[in-house]
């Protein structure tokens, strides 16, 4: 971390009115910069945060918030978010480093703090070997026999002796400083070619160690005790996720040698490297001490070399001048067995899903009273999903009459089941089961799924669903394949929305009415006629905005039903009905259910079908007709009934006049 703001606090209240309690949110986010890396590179691909996947690999942010990335060349220009904060003067470029900048990063999903980052970072092109890094980290040495291959190496801290000594317990090197220059080699290259045979032994003066009287001293280890070995790396084909491979080998009591290597390699490659481990720590080593009359470059430490009646190639360690000649350390290299590159299961990887941020599909309504709260509640919902589930919810705002917006809080990321129709349903009564009826839909996403339900869980509520207006249940729901459901089997009409049966057509909003929807605050929401719902999220090009369908349906008065009209003995007549109330939508025995309205008033209109004839106005449910008014009524009349109430007039019950008994 190279820079950082401190935490953004932002918060949001809800509620607060009548019968509300008032609740504040708070979320927060932070702009920060992160140094990747000491040098040029290419790119950064994914990101991780605290193990889960920030960025993926087509450059998307899977939070709000922005990213920079400045690639560490020595022209790269100063942020200028940084620039803002700290003034152009005191602000570096961090050249020859690459960074990133996040941007206002939303912290929700980290618990409000910095995250743990992991970058994928592109450096060069290809592979790179041991001869490169090496010249990498120290330019004046020279490599020889080192084009070991590998996909990338990491190198976190410490100096250029830890990172050579890293190398060299999978890759053996050799240093000779023979003047003015450092060379480093393969510690196990064996080509005789190269091998110089030494001089005949110098006999020392004194008889001393270095030879006694025949000028080599040689000497065999005990054999080493059989020790299981491993490699760790980076293994390429599991999403360059921490891997092992272990060489041959029985298991022995104690601690296996394991080799750890910043190294990105394929399983193949890195378990041979573990074997070569293994038998490097398995095998005994011959010594030997030799002396030469003088001192020559040829067998400076380094070199390889061959020893007069021994056989095999020793490379020379170190060498001592002393009085009488030049005394060498001599390792001799074992004869190694061919280790060819066989194919290897790497394991299986659970990598994180790198989805797409997709745009939010959105519904908005209001429903019928469901009888909780108070009568002058009014119930405002939407239904929020999308594509895949990559997407990761949205901000939803109200918008008011001129355009403002006003915050009503974050979806969340659970999808609601939400579709259209691909044919128009059927009428059909809703006092009968349809059986007849065939709605076959598209939700927004193939992996979205519908229940079925069998006659005694749709009597307790079970698959509710909004058709256009009609909210209606289904009980068997066929798959179809890519999203498609065939729906049949259904309750038609529920909630008081008989009035709807008749009304539907084809590519109308379809959404299971179930926990996953979010209620939305009426307070702020306001008239929901005249009001939409906004919502924003992170594959959204443009805010997704749409109206209240069904504004007025919570408040609304319910159609009264069972209209009749009966004659009179002395020639008028009467029209009764049976009244409903909202909320009240279960059967009370022996008493009438409240109307849930401050007065009862009833509106009865007679019409001959183009005009209206006559409007009645009273606080009953039966209008008289006495024997002269009845006889002014025409037999191809309509009477049309519906209830007065606080807030809107319910919707017209229609009995023709020649249904008279």
């Amino acid at each position: 971390m190279i820079w950082s703001t401190e935490l953004m606090e932002q918060s949001n209240a809800q509620g607060g009115g009548k019968h509300q309690p008032s609740v504040t949110t708070y979320s927060y986010a932070a702009s920060f910069a992160v140094a990747l890396c000491s040098r040029p590179i290419r790119g950064v691909g994914r990101i991780w945060a605290d193990g889960n996947l920030l960025r993926g690999a087509g450059g998307d942010l899977k939070v709000q918030g922005r990213l920079r990335v400045y690639n560490g060349y020595g022209d790269q220009p100063v942020d200028p978010l940084i620039a803002q904060h700290e003034g152009v003067s005191e602000c570096p470029a961090f050249r020859n480093i690459a960074y990133a900048v996040f941007e206002d990063l939303a912290l929700g999903d980290f618990g409000n703090r910095l995250p743990s980052l992991t970058f994928e970072i592109f450096a060069d092109d290809g592979e790179t070997s041991v001869a490169q890094i090496i010249g990498e980290i120290a330019p004046d040495v020279s490599c020889a026999g080192l084009a070991k291959p590998m996909a990338g190496f990491s190198i976190d801290r410490g100096t250029v002796s830890d990172t050579l000594e890293t190398l060299s317990e999978a890759f053996p090197l050799v240093c000779n400083g023979w003047g003015d220059s450092l060379t480093i080699s393969d510690g196990e290259a064996r080509d005789a070619a190269e091998a110089q045979m030494l001089p005949v032994s110098a006999l020392p003066g004194d008889q001393g160690e270095a030879g006694r009287k025949t000028g080599i001293s040689i000497r065999r280890s005990a054999q080493p005790r059989a020790r299981s070995s491993g490699l760790r790396y980076y293994d390429i084909d599991r999403d360059y996720q921490p891997g092992l491979q272990r060489g041959q080998g029985r298991a022995e009591p104690g601690e296996p040698l394991i080799v750890e290597l910043p190294a990105a390699l394929d399983a193949a490659r890195a378990r041979a490297l573990a074997e070569a481990v293994g038998r490097r720590a398995t095998r005994s080593q011959e010594t030997a001490v030799y002396r030469i009359a003088e001192l020559n470059h040829n067998f400076a430490p380094g070199a390889l070399v061959k020893v007069p009646d021994h056989a095999g190639i020793w490379r020379v360690d170190q060498w001592e001048w002393q009085a009488d000649g030049v005394a060498l350390q001599l390792t001799k290299l074992p004869i190694l067995a061919q280790n060819p590159i066989v194919p290897t299961d790497p394991g299986r990887v659970n990598s994180l899903a790198d989805l797409p941020a997709v745009p939010s599909v959105l519904a908005a309504f209001e429903l019928p009273w469901n009888g909780e709260g108070g009568v002058d509640t009014v119930s405002v919902w939407a239904a929020l999903s999308a594509s895949s589930s990559g997407w990761t919810g949205a901000a939803l705002f109200a918008q008011k009459a001129g355009g403002t917006l006003v915050p009503m809080g974050g979806s969340g990321r659970r999808r609601a089941v939400v579709g259209k129709t691909l044919n128009a349903l059927s009428p059909a009564s809703p006092l009968l089961v349809d059986r007849a009826s065939i709605l076959e839909i598209e939700l927004a996403a193939p992996d979205l799924l519908l229940p079925e339900a069998d006659f005694a869980q749709l009597s307790a509520g079970a698959n509710r669903a909004l058709v256009g207006h009609e909210i209606l249940q289904f009980a068997s729901a066929v798959p179809l394949g890519q999203g498609r459901w065939r729906l049949f089997g259904f309750l038609r009409g529920r909630g008081g929305t008989e009035y709807e049966v008749t009304q539907h057509q084809a590519d109308e909003t379809f959404v299971l009415l179930d926990e996953r929807l979010i209620a939305l605050d009426p307070l702020i929401l306001g008239d929901s006629a005249a009001a939409s719902v906004v919502a924003s999220g992170l594959g959204d090009t443009s805010p997704v905005i749409v109206p209240v369908a069904g504004a007025g349906n919570t408040r609304r008065p319910l159609t009264p039903v069972h209209a009749a009209l009966r004659r009179e003995p002395e020639g008028g007549a009467v029209l009764s009905w049976v009244r409903r109330a909202r909320g009240a939508w279960h059967w009370l025995d022996e008493v009438d259910a409240p109307l849930n309205e401050p007065t009862e008033l009833w509106e009865v209109h007679l019409t001959d079908g183009v005009s209206t004839q006559r409007i009645w106005e009273f606080d009953g449910a039966t209008l008289r007709f006495s024997a002269e008014e009845w006889a002014e009524v025409s037999p191809a009349s309509s009477l049309k009934i519906r209830q007065i109430g606080k807030f809107a007039r319910s919707h017209w019950l229609t009995l023709p006049v020649d249904t008279i008994r």
